[in-house]
């Protein structure tokens, strides 16, 4: 397979503007390593406004309406960053790019534990998401530029790092330090490796020329629908459960009017000969697949980090830092997992679409598993659920990736990287909004069922304390949680329903 992240052919460029070619080396290992380095910082800082938000909240004095909007004026940025960034890396080239995204975040993680009011910090995070959110489409460019054919594979591998590992570690780290050392370091914990990483970038990529000319063909109005659009639907999932969805006119205000912007955007990008998102490529059928199937992953691995910490705060009382083992179970040994899982993959008779079957089909295995959870259970009862998604979760992601970059020819190459990271971004705000949905539904229906037996048994409320209504609660959690563990799987089980039908198979670049 060729570069995925070539310039189109259909830009214009004097022959100095090109690309500079690099042979493969210890310096692009290095380079590559660096963008990790900040792809998973990146990552981590996701977690700090909801890990570390009632510390934060207590420590500048804003309420929990307030604190909300944190998590949301971050990832709204975030989510339109991955899709406008591939084009402005190629502009200003992949390095220099790469280092103002770097430092732009680092500076900003920096200055928000101090500012002086709630706007101030909004503003801060606000800007920070844009930063972090321009990260992870560089580390898909740089793997697949730079690496040589026979280990393409590995440097997808390191991309899925990011959605496998990165969460499950952000956590626990987040945890520790508001636990031990004070809030302000969930926010500066970025700072020493983003330092490395900067490093790394600055010695190891090549510095590619300036592109300025692209500007001539730049897509002003796919930028000034785009952003708004995709800003109002992802802050209307975040706040949605909040308010109510649509009961709330500010919630139907986001829906409509973003999704009024989003229609206006694909049409201005279908006609548009340079588009950030290029619509024509959803008729390949592996890419339009990958990126349905994406949304379903990224839904059951964010259920299956969700719903057992979620348990186990509300009904077993644990503090973040307490169900952090429990995140590091599955982080840890994605570290031996995932080139495991790449080597795999990278041989030619292998089908990677067995392979993700098989990993789906973990994946179900252990949300069946804990669709039999009790109120007896602890952190430990998880272990074996946990030691399942080890594998399940690399082999769920890798080969999506693979699906998606395999049947792409080098001038769509950034397209695709477009398509890939927003729809990442973006799917994991809708798995989150789609979570909060149905917990909250199944959540009400438990309760009213086991208060209304209550009041048909008057028996059983002799004796009761003041405690009663905590105990329902409990209760009503672990139905829940329960329930949403089953139609987590049941979902897992319909995507392996349709693998064998709708991707065409793909080989490696070149067989291991």
């Amino acid at each position: 397979m060729s570069t995925l992240v070539q310039t189109p052919s259909a830009v214009a460029a004097a022959p100095s503007a090109k690309p500079v070619a690099t042979p493969f080396g210890g310096r692009i290992i290095v380079g590559l390593i660096g963008v990790l380095l900040a792809v998973l910082v990146s990552g981590f800082n996701e977690n700090v406004t909801r890990i570390a938000l009632a510390d934060i909240r207590g420590a500048m004095g804003i309420g929990h309406d307030e604190g909300s909007w944190l998590i949301a004026l971050y990832a709204a940025p975030s989510v339109c960053a991955m899709a406008f960034a591939p084009w402005f890396s190629v502009t200003f080239s992949l390095r220099r790019f790469t280092l103002c995204a770097i430092g732009a975040f680092m500076l900003l993680g920096l200055l928000s534990p101090l500012a002086p009011n709630l706007h101030v910090l909004m503003l801060l995070r606000a800007l920070q998401g844009l930063a972090g959110g321009a990260l992870p489409p560089m580390l898909m460019t740089v793997a697949l530029r730079f690496l040589p054919a026979n280990i393409k594979v590995y440097g997808l591998a390191s991309y899925a790092l990011t959605a496998t590992f990165g969460p499950s570690l952000g956590t626990p780290l987040a945890a520790f330090w508001v636990e031990y050392v004070g809030w302000q370091w969930a926010f500066w914990q970025i700072i020493p490796t983003s330092l490395l990483a900067m490093a790394a970038v600055a010695w190891g990529l090549p510095q590619d020329p300036l592109r300025l000319e692209r500007f001539a063909q730049f897509d002003w109005r796919g930028l000034l629908l785009g952003f708004p659009a995709i800003s109002m639907l992802v802050v209307g999932l975040i706040q949605g459960e909040r308010l109510d969805w649509f009961e709330s006119t500010l919630i139907t205000t986001l829906f409509l009017g973003g999704g009024l912007l989003l229609v206006l955007l694909f049409i201005n990008e279908w006609f548009h000969p340079l588009p950030f998102f290029k619509l024509q490529m959803l008729g390949l059928r592996n890419l339009s697949f990958a990126l349905f199937a994406l949304g379903v992953v990224l839904f059951v691995l964010l259920a299956s980090s969700m719903i057992p910490t979620s348990y186990l705060a509300q009904v077993q009382g644990y503090r973040p830092l307490q169900s952090a083992p429990l995140m590091l179970w599955v982080a840890l040994p994605q570290l031996l997992a995932l080139p495991l899982v790449a080597a795999l993959c990278n041989l030619r008779w292998v089908d990677c679409r067995w392979v993700l079957a098989i990993g789906m089909g973990m994946l179900v295995l252990s949300c069946g598993i804990g669709s039999h959870l009790t109120s007896a259970w602890i952190r430990d009862d998880f272990f074996v659920m946990q030691m399942l998604q080890v594998f399940a979760q690399p082999m769920a992601v890798l080969p999506l990736l693979m699906l998606s970059t395999g049947s792409i020819a080098p001038p769509e190459g950034p397209f695709a990287s477009a398509w890939f990271n927003s729809i990442k971004g973006f799917a994991a705000v809708l798995a989150g909004g789609v979570l909060d949905a149905l917990t909250t539904a199944r959540l009400h229906f438990h309760s009213s069922m086991l208060v209304d037996r209550l009041g048909n048994n008057p028996l059983a409320l002799d004796g009761q304390g003041a405690g009663l209504a905590q105990r329902l609660h409990q209760q009503a959690v672990v139905l829940t949680s329960a329930d949403l563990y089953l139609y987590v799987a049941v979902i897992a089980a319909a995507l392996i329903l349709i693998i064998p039908f709708v991707p065409t198979r793909i080989y490696p670049p070149r067989a291991a």
